[in-house]
C-alpha cells in the first residue's frame, strides 16, 4: 500500500478515471466527453449536453427528440414535496430547502433502491427536472405567490424562467439561461462532484449521492462567490462610488474580491468568456447595462493589478441579476445545471465501483500513547 502523503486539499491529486470532464487548466480548456464548451456553448442546448454527459455521445435528432419528451415529461412533484415546501418557514435558505426537498424526493421514488445503470438513468431524468421545480416553486411560496404549473412544451431553461416569474421569457432570456446552464453543466472532480461519488462509492442511491453533492455546493468556498459578487457590486453601486477605488481599498484592506482565480485554470476559465458575453447582451437588451459596466471596470483593474482573471462566477452574477433572479438563488441555479454532471457521475460511478477510502496522514501523539487512569489525569 501507497504511504505517499497527498498535498493539503488533494491539489494535483488524480482520484479515479472518468470519461466525462477534461480540463486543461494551462490552456484554458474545459470539454464535455471530448467537445470543447465554446462549441457547446454557441452550438448546443442543455438537453443535448446532458444527453452527452450521460450516454457518452452528441444525439441524433431523433435520440434528442424522445430524450427532450422524457426530461418534460419528469415534471413532476408529489404532492408531500410542495406540502414540505409550503410549510417551512419563508426565511429559509433556498439550498437548505433543496437539499431537504431531494433527500425527501428518495422516499417516492419507485426506484429508489435500484441502483442499476437503468434505474439510475430514470432517476436521473426526474432529478433533473424535478430541482429546478422546487427552486422556482419555493420562491414563490416564500415571495406569497402562487405556484406556476411546469409548461412541458417548453424547453429546460425556459420552463424554470416561466415557473419562476409567471411570464413566458423572451428568446433572448431563454438562450442566455439556456447557455448558463451548459457551462455550469460538469466540472471533472470539484467538491461536490467528488462527494457525490464518494457517496455513490458506497453503493448508496442516487438521492443520497445528489444530497451530499448539494449539501458541499452550499459552503461559500464551492457555490457562493457570485454571490458574493453581486454583493459587492450591489455596495458599490449603494456607495455610488468608483468600482476601481472602491477595489483598491479593498485590497489595501487586505479583503478578497470574489470571482476571481481558479484552483485549476492558470488562464481565463473558458466558461466566463461567454458569461461577460452573456451579461452584455442582456443588459442591452434590458435597456440597462449598469452591472456590466461596473463589473468590466473591475475585472480590467484586477487583471491589470493581481494577474487575475475573471472565473465563472464573475459574470454570471450580472447575467443572473439581469435576468431578474435574486442572489440567494444563484446557488440553487448551480445545482439545477449541476444535476446533469452530478448524474453523470454517479452511474459511471455504480457502473464500475470501488469504495472511495484514502488514508489520512497522521500528526497526532506518536504511538503508543500511555492511558493515563482518570484519578490520575
Amino acid at each position: 500500500m501507497s504511504t505517499a502523503v497527498a498535498p493539503k486539499g488533494l491539489e494535483g491529486i488524480v482520484a479515479t478515471t472518468s470519461s466525462i470532464c477534461w480540463i486543461d487548466g494551462d490552456a484554458g480548456v474545459l470539454s464535455y466527453r471530448g467537445i470543447d464548451i465554446h462549441e457547446l456553448a454557441q452550438l448546443s442546448t442543455f438537453e443535448e449536453c446532458t444527453y452527452l454527459l450521460w450516454f457518452g455521445r452528441l444525439p441524433t435528432a431523433a435520440e434528442l427528440a424522445d430524450f427532450t419528451k422524457h426530461l418534460s415529461a419528469a415534471r413532476e412533484l408529489n404532492p408531500k414535496i410542495i406540502e414540505l415546501l409550503r410549510s417551512v418557514p419563508t426565511a429559509a435558505a433556498p439550498m437548505q430547502v433543496l437539499r431537504t426537498a431531494v433527500s425527501l424526493l428518495s422516499i417516492y421514488d419507485a426506484d429508489e433502491a435500484d441502483c442499476s445503470h437503468d434505474a439510475n438513468v430514470r432517476k436521473s431524468y426526474r432529478l433533473t427536472a424535478q430541482i429546478p421545480m422546487i427552486v422556482a416553486l419555493f420562491d414563490r411560496i416564500r415571495k406569497g405567490k402562487s405556484i406556476i404549473e411546469a409548461d412541458k412544451s417548453l424547453t429546460h431553461a425556459a420552463n424554470f424562467l416561466w415557473m419562476l416569474n409567471g411570464e413566458k421569457p423572451s428568446k433572448t432570456a431563454t438562450r442566455a439561461f439556456d447557455i448558463a446552464l451548459i457551462l455550469h453543466a460538469d466540472h471533472e472532480l470539484n467538491a461536490s462532484t467528488f462527494a457525490a461519488r464518494v457517496i455513490a462509492a458506497t453503493l448508496a442511491d442516487i438521492h443520497s449521492a445528489i444530497t451530499g453533492a448539494i449539501g458541499a455546493l452550499k459552503g461559500p468556498l464551492h457555490g457562493g462567490a457570485n454571490e458574493a459578487t453581486m454583493r459587492l457590486l450591489y455596495a458599490i453601486d449603494k456607495a455610488g462610488a468608483d468600482p476601481v477605488e472602491y477595489v483598491k481599498q479593498m485590497f489595501a484592506d487586505k479583503k478578497k474580491i470574489s470571482g476571481f482565480g481558479h484552483r485549476v485554470y492558470h488562464t481565463e476559465d473558458p466558461r466566463a468568456t461567454h458569461l461577460r458575453r452573456m451579461s452584455e447582451e442582456l443588459g442591452k437588451a434590458a435597456g440597462n447595462t449598469k452591472w456590466f459596466d461596473l463589473s468590466q471596470k473591475i475585472e480590467r483593474f484586477v487583471k491589470q493589478e493581481k494577474k487575475l482573471n475573471a472565473n465563472v462566477d464573475f459574470y454570471s452574477a450580472s447575467t443572473y441579476t439581469t435576468l431578474g433572479i435574486d442572489i440567494d438563488l444563484f446557488t440553487p441555479i448551480f445545482a439545477i445545471s449541476r444535476i446533469s454532471g452530478w448524474a453523470a457521475h454517479v452511474i459511471e460511478q455504480h457502473d464500475d465501483n470501488r469504495l472511495i477510502r484514502p488514508r489520512a496522514d497522521y500528526t497526532g501523539p506518536s504511538y503508543p500513547a500511555p492511558y493515563t487512569p482518570i484519578e490520575k489525569r
